[in-house]
């Protein structure tokens, strides 16, 4: 595997690299893209951290691991690449923005604009095997990614973490929350978010809200 990250976070997280697990994690991946078709395409693995450096992060979206089917993945945590049908976790973040803001629903659900204004759509894990959720979720991602957490939570502040449903609110336990504003909700999936507790909860007007309080510029959903 071919470790492109962006270079702040490459400082970040050089530690991580030299242990002995990201070396073991290094060696699954390449051999199961080897072996067959995995999601991202291996030069968007990092795609989320190349795209946010670490010192314009201002959001934090957590996502269990990469879409697995032909197309949609690339290496954004909810983000499908253009031209790929909306999944229906995404079709129901437009709708909530729509409610919340007012925005339209985009054409497109490439969240790369999200991204590049400081919107760190990270994957706990960030590969897969097609057609095979959560595939990769034991070969040692999470030592990596929590790392990723880790470092935001101790070296940046009045940042705003999105923890949707139980597996991204398990992260909570990293983040202070003295110093930073974070929004716990159910998933948007339809299984989730037709219970309830998702619709109406107005996290993106309230993101933004506590970064203008915080002198820094919202987010442009």
């Amino acid at each position: 595997m071919n470790i492109q990250i962006e270079e702040s976070w490459k400082r970040h997280l050089q530690g991580e690299f030299e242990k002995p697990y990201f070396a073991g994690l290094t060696e699954k991946v390449r051999q199961e893209y080897m072996a067959g078709t995995c999601y991202p395409p291996g030069k968007l693995i990092f795609n989320a951290f190349n795209l946010c450096p670490f010192d314009q992060v201002r959001v934090v979206i957590i996502g269990q691991d990469p879409y697995h089917e032909p197309g949609q993945a690339h290496g954004l945590s909810f983000s499908v690449q253009d031209g790929v049908a909306f999944p229906p976790s995404l079709i129901n973040i437009f709708k909530e923005i729509q409610d919340d803001l007012g925005t339209p629903v985009p054409p497109t659900g490439n969240l790369t604009r999200w991204a590049e204004q400081g919107v760190l759509l990270l994957n706990a894990t960030l590969t897969v095997r097609a057609h095979m959720a959560n595939s990769h979720s034991t070969l040692g991602w999470q030592n990596f990614t929590d790392a990723a957490i880790k470092a935001l939570a101790t070296e940046r502040e009045h940042l705003v973490y999105m923890l949707w449903g139980g597996f991204a609110r398990s992260k909570a336990y990293m983040i202070d929350k003295q110093k930073n504003l974070v929004l716990e909700s159910v998933h948007p999936s339809p299984l989730s978010a037709n219970r309830g507790g998702w619709f109406g909860q107005h996290q993106f007007s309230r993101c933004n809200a506590y970064l203008q309080e915080n002198g820094i510029t919202p987010i442009v959903w």
